[in-house]
């Protein structure tokens, strides 16, 4: 080699070095493999706020008798869902370092004003802490970045695991009735008063006209959208003027046997096209979506009828 070769592969030399030192990963928390929040245990964890990039929050706080939503006069939270969630996040580890610069942080969407999830706890001793989470570069695998660390790692965490609609993690079943025990329905709405009884799986309605049949589909379709009813949150056990059930837009009386259920529809929000709902099995007003409980509100008597076969019009006669 000559010696301008050996020049120029001394000048390549340098370069990667230089390289290495300024883009290698480094760890402002701690060694490698140590804990992104460091001391912090799971059981220490006393509220848990998450926001996503579009602003929607869910936090949770823990009660005495278990974690519970904030804001909905202690609406439980699955009792299986927050502690393996908390766990995951305090084990996070000082691993698979990605990058350092405030550009990065940018681009993998882990910055202070630019994320894809922000994650805040507090602990009992008042003590808070956060995690970014960004873009996900492969399956079960994100991008994250603790408090006001310059480092983005690589975890084994999902923004599946940390929802921000209370039904992430809630029971959103609002409403079950055993629809082998149902004998009888009862609706009032805007359209007038409907009653429907049931013998032998087959649907009638009181005040059919001679020749009027009730179409059993359509009965049995709002019995299916109540029963299960499923929530899109609960808003808590103080009814609240806006709520709109002291005039209900509808109310709906399900019997069996040996018991009456009551349901009452009130404001709608155009905004989420969800109702406000009241039960006579549960002390919390809730929001259901209009598919649910929409036909409710705007069915009419002759929607439940068997509509007559339409006579075609014979085609007009041609004059030869």
């Amino acid at each position: 080699m000559n010696r301008r070769n050996q020049i120029l592969a001394g000048i390549l030399v340098l370069q990667l070095v230089v390289l290495s030192v300024v883009f290698w990963p480094r760890g402002s928390a701690g060694q490698a493999g140590q804990s992104l929040f460091p001391g912090v245990q799971a059981d220490q964890i006393a509220k848990l706020t998450i926001t996503a990039s579009d602003g929607q929050t869910a936090q949770l706080i823990k009660g005495d008798a278990g974690w519970v939503l904030a804001g909905t006069d202690d609406f439980p939270v699955l009792g299986d869902k927050v502690p393996p969630t908390l766990t995951k996040i305090v084990g996070l580890k000082a691993e698979r370092p990605v990058a350092t610069t405030t550009s990065s942080q940018k681009r993998l969407k882990v910055a202070a004003d630019d994320y894809e999830r922000l994650v805040e706890f507090e602990l009992s001793d008042g003590s808070r802490h956060r995690l970014y989470m960004g873009t996900s570069p492969s399956y079960g695998a994100t991008h994250v970045r603790a408090d006001d660390q310059k480092e983005v790692y690589l975890a084994s965490l999902q923004a599946q695991d940390l929802g921000t609609t209370p039904s992430s993690w809630i029971d959103s079943t609002y409403l079950t009735i055993a629809q082998d025990q149902v004998t009888g329905l009862k609706l009032q709405n805007g359209q007038g008063t409907f009653e429907f009884q049931k013998s032998g799986g087959t649907w009638t309605m009181t005040g059919l006209a001679a020749g009027e049949a009730v179409d059993s589909s359509k009965v049995q379709t709002l019995l299916n959208r109540v029963s299960p009813l499923t929530m899109l949150r609960p808003l808590g056990k103080s009814e609240q003027p806006e709520y709109g059930l002291a005039q209900p837009l509808a109310v709906l009386e399900v019997k069996t046997a040996d018991k009456s259920y009551l349901l009452k529809i009130g404001a709608l929000d155009p905004a989420d096209t969800s109702y406000v709902v009241s039960s006579s099995e549960s002390p919390y007003f809730v929001r259901v979506s209009q598919y649910s409980v929409g036909d409710l509100v705007d069915r009419g008597r002759d929607w439940f009828l068997v509509q007559p076969t339409p006579v075609p019009t014979p085609a007009p006669a041609v004059t030869p």
